[in-house]
């Protein structure tokens, strides 16, 4: 399990310890990552419009292909959807 976003390797580590993370942050800060999957997306927030990541966790099975798609993630309420996916 890893997680990838374009923000600093310092804000993984905020992140990580804020959320208590026991699984690697990759810093990918160039957005290659996020763009091929498809997650750098325009967003708006008080109507100002801008890009930024939709949080989504990928599932990939022992195959190499994508087995689950979860968009939208709330990081406090996502270990038991993602729990349940590893065990079908």
């Amino acid at each position: 399990m890893l997680g990838v976003s374009p923000d600093s390797v310092e804000s993984h580590k905020k992140f990580r310890d804020k959320y208590e993370l026991n699984f690697p942050l990759l810093a990918d800060t160039d957005k290659k990552i996020v763009e091929a999957y498809g997650v750098w997306k325009e967003k708006s927030m008080y109507g100002k419009k801008y890009m930024g990541v939709e949080r989504t966790t990928f599932v990939i099975d022992q195959a190499g292909k994508i087995s689950h798609i979860f968009r939208k993630v709330k990081v406090e309420q996502h270990y038991d959807e993602v729990q349940e996916a590893l065990a079908e």
